[in-house]
Order: structure tokens, then C-alpha cells, then sequence
């Protein structure tokens, strides 16, 4: 399954649970105009991000396929956020859902 599709189900998971997601799209396009548009969100920030309707705690979730790796940058942004205690982790399925209940940090990175 492509992680775009279990980018999907995890959004349509969370929010069955209580969450309100928002999906990040980090990077830069080259317009038709020629000029370059970025997002202006930092590198490495995870695919999806939300908080929890229960306790309002933010989340922030990277989804990877199967056999996906954390980037160099992807694996920054989870420090910053470690050094913070914020819930995070990569995703391969709906196992986000277990991150964000369990209020789990850097689950999934490498130690």
C-alpha cells in the first residue's frame, strides 16, 4: 500500500476517534510563472499533525510504507520533538491510532 492511502486511513481513523487531523505538505513547486512556492514548514516535519478532542494534546504523526526510513531531517524534527515530550511516531497503518491514544513519543524512530 502506497503512503499516500495509509496516509488516508489514518486520517479517516483518528477522526473517528475523537481527533481533528490536518495532513502537512512540506516542500517546494516551481509555479508556471517560473517563481518557487514553499509551505514554509520547517524540513522533516511529519506528514500529519492534530490534536486530541479529549485533552486537546498535539500529535504529530510521519507515515511511512513497509519498508520506509526516516530521513535525516524527518529524524531531527523527532528530536525537537522529544525534547519536548510531544506524542509522535511513525506510522505504517493504522497503528497511529496507538501513538496518539497511548500518547506515545518517537515511537517507531530508531533509538
Amino acid at each position: 500500500m502506497s503512503e499516500h492511502e495509509i496516509q488516508k486511513q489514518i486520517m479517516r481513523e483518528l477522526s473517528m476517534h475523537h481527533c481533528t487531523v490536518f495532513r502537512a505538505n512540506v516542500g517546494k513547486v516551481q509555479m508556471q510563472n517560473g517563481r518557487w512556492f514553499d509551505t514554509g514548514l520547517p524540513k522533516g516535519h511529519p506528514d500529519l499533525y492534530g490534536f486530541r478532542w479529549v485533552d486537546n494534546q498535539v500529535f504529530y504523526i510521519e507515515v511511512k510504507s513497509e519498508t520506509g526510513k526516516p530521513r535525516d531531517d524527518q529524524i531531527r524534527f523527532h528530536e525537537f520533538l522529544l525534547s519536548h515530550n510531544v506524542i509522535h511516531g511513525i506510522a505504517r497503518s493504522t497503528d497511529a491510532r496507538m501513538i496518539v491514544e497511548g500518547g506515545l513519543v518517537g515511537y517507531g524512530y530508531p533509538l
